[in-house]
């Protein structure tokens, strides 16, 4: 059975909302004052490189779907980023027209259950905070990735909203450049 790896970059206080910057939000572009070392980039290729499917909420579809076709000199990552399935979970898109895409307008708990049934490599989330929680509500969850950073920012979009339960267990944790730091977390289901 597949797995669903959430990806995400993260504040030591919570806040996933716009860390490369381009939605351009007061607090964007956070993620850029660290050095994540050569470490860190090894870490998103293998992530990636470890999956054959990304599963988006709409507006991280949309930014990524504006971006990825248009960026030359990206390599191997840049080519499997654009040639991977992509299921975008959206009730008001009505097109997907980056490459391999489909959108997932309902029953989404179930949509995603039947994709992990196939055989393929883990299914890979990243940003799509609203997403993550629907997820969450319905154990669809197999691994969190999380990199954190040494940032407080305050306010913005949180990764674990209001309201919000799950009980898990670390399973790894590695140190980056600048006191990034990498930890992977498990539901702790039947515990």
């Amino acid at each position: 059975m597949r797995k669903v790896v959430v990806s995400e970059f993260v504040s030591l206080d919570g806040v996933i909302g716009d860390p490369g910057g381009s939605e351009k939000t007061e607090k964007g572009g956070w993620t850029f004052k660290f050095d994540q070392g050569p470490e860190g980039g090894k870490f998103k290729y293998g992530e990636l490189f470890a999956s054959d499917a990304l599963l988006l909420g709409r507006v991280t579809y949309e930014g990524f779907a504006a971006a990825w076709p248009n960026m030359p000199d990206t390599g191997d990552y840049g080519v499997r980023m654009n040639n991977m399935a992509k299921f975008v979970v959206s009730t008001t898109l009505k097109k997907a027209e980056w490459n391999n895409s489909k959108i997932i307008s309902n029953n989404v708990a179930e949509e995603v259950s039947t994709l992990k049934k196939q055989p393929g490599q883990n299914i890979l989330v990243f940003g799509s905070g609203q997403l993550v929680n629907t997820l969450m509500q319905h154990d669809l969850i197999d691994e969190y990735w999380l990199m954190v950073f040494p940032i407080v920012l305050g306010s913005g979009k949180r990764l674990f909203r209001d309201g919000s339960k799950a009980t898990l267990k670390l399973a790894e944790t590695k140190t980056l450049g600048s006191g990034i730091v990498l930890l992977t977390y498990q539901p702790a289901r039947g515990q």
